[in-house]
């Protein structure tokens, strides 16, 4: 049995003609056209036309973020230009130099001007430390220095007046002009060494059995005497005047080249309540020939004579300018 046999009738179905003719055949509408996707259009970019630039407000600076006391600021961005720093602001505004002619030489000026202060201010100061390190024996040596060279030249000037009043109150002017230069010439004559003298004064011994003495050493005694108001001095026989030095002689010293030995025997005539506390101040002359083993003592007296004597000595440029 076929497949066509077995199929059961469908009776809804029904059977067409075999042909149709071509004239009876109605025709067939035709299909309708399905729309087909339009492409979406796409939007026309308008060109805009320049605007007038509107007129721009001027920039407003900001302002500097102050840094929070023990904070740390933030550091600026790699774009903004580094800020100068105060010092780097005021060496741009002296460098490079511009000066004028003027200015130069007014610089120059107050340039020479604060050197010299500073010279000034440095001699100052130096003479005030060399003070201000002296021991307190020094000082008090130097004040009684300056207190009797004061009582000495006021004791002069006194001097000078009187003879001033005496010559204007005599009678017989020329007589007594001729007393007093004879009285000057006696007193030049002591300080020259080419005249005796005698007065109050003291003697002081220096006895050295070692040899330590030195020619500096009594030199420096001399200084001393004479800053304490010596009048004449005179050392084992020789006559110290003011152009006399002492050097070194071995163990022995010389005298405007005369050697003297040990023990040294100095005649001073002159006030003596001045001379022996001169040397006896605190790191005087009395210490320092003790330092060095040396025995000394000083007498005081109220004659001595101071015999020995110096040649006169005639002076080969120096003139009288008195008339």
């Amino acid at each position: 049995m076929s497949d066509q046999d077995e199929r059961p009738e469908n009776p809804l179905r029904k059977e067409l003609p075999d042909e149709v003719p071509a004239s009876e055949r109605r025709p067939e509408p035709p299909a309708p056209k399905q729309p087909q996707p339009q492409p979406h259009p796409q939007p026309r970019i308008r060109p805009q036309l320049p605007r007038d630039p509107a007129p721009q407000a001027a920039p407003v600076p900001e302002p500097e973020p102050t840094p929070e006391p023990g904070g740390t600021a933030e550091p600026e961005s790699e774009a903004a230009e580094p800020r100068l720093t105060g010092r780097q602001r005021l060496a741009a505004g002296l460098w490079p130099p511009r000066l004028t002619r003027a200015q130069f030489i007014v610089a120059l000026l107050l340039f020479g001007l604060g050197f010299g202060l500073a010279i000034q201010v440095a001699s100052n100061s130096d003479s005030d430390s060399a003070l201000r390190g002296a021991r307190q024996e020094d000082l008090v040596r130097i004040l009684d220095e300056l207190d009797d060279r004061t009582q000495r030249l006021e004791d002069e000037k006194q001097g000078l007046e009187k003879q001033r009043e005496e010559l204007q109150s005599s009678s017989d002017q020329a007589a007594e002009a001729r007393k007093q230069t004879a009285e000057k010439e006696k007193q030049l004559g002591i300080l020259a060494g080419t005249v005796a003298a005698q007065g109050p004064g003291i003697t002081m011994t220096i006895d050295d059995a070692k040899g330590t003495v030195e020619s500096d050493m009594l030199l420096d005694a001399i200084q001393e005497l004479r800053a304490a108001g010596a009048e004449a001095i005179q050392i084992n026989g020789v006559r110290v005047v003011a152009n006399t030095y002492l050097t070194d002689s071995g163990k022995t010293v010389s005298v405007d080249g005369n050697k003297i030995a040990a023990p040294y025997r100095f005649k001073v005539i002159g006030k003596p309540q001045d001379l022996e506390p001169a040397l006896n101040i605190p790191g005087g002359v009395v210490q320092t020939f003790e330092k060095e083993q040396a025995t000394v003592s000083v007498e005081r007296s109220n004659k001595i004579v101071v015999d020995a004597l110096r040649q006169a000595k005639q002076p080969d440029y120096a003139r009288s300018s008195s008339r």
